[in-house]
């Protein structure tokens, strides 16, 4: 089983990656800072979005769609994780190629 690391700190070290790579973001909700799950949306500046989510597979965890399509239907979808819940970390990307880094080492 492999270490996890608390959610807040994932987090500031996703922001560090994604404004190395000049990819703006946005904390648009702050969860739980030792065990907050992590959702991330990028908007591709069209008015498209898509929203990953961590899951648990059979080869450990890895980043899935949770929506895409319209930003708003996106954005809704989101607002539904929301209310079941509280403790959920809202990180939104804006980039017009939909760049999000999440299938790079450390943080696939």
């Amino acid at each position: 089983m492999e270490p996890r690391l608390a959610s807040g700190f994932w987090v500031q070290a996703y922001r560090r990656r994604l404004e190395m790579a000049m990819i703006p973001c946005y904390i648009t909700a702050r969860g739980d800072e030792t065990a907050g799950a992590v959702l991330v949306k990028v908007a591709t500046l069209d008015g498209n979005a898509t929203a990953y989510e961590r899951r648990a597979t059979m080869e450990g965890r890895s980043w899935m769609v949770l929506a895409q399509g319209p930003e708003r239907e996106v954005d809704a979808a989101i607002a539904r994780q929301r209310s079941f819940d509280p403790d959920l970390w809202v990180i939104e990307l804006e980039d017009a190629q939909g760049r999000t880094l999440l299938d790079e080492p450390g943080l696939a």
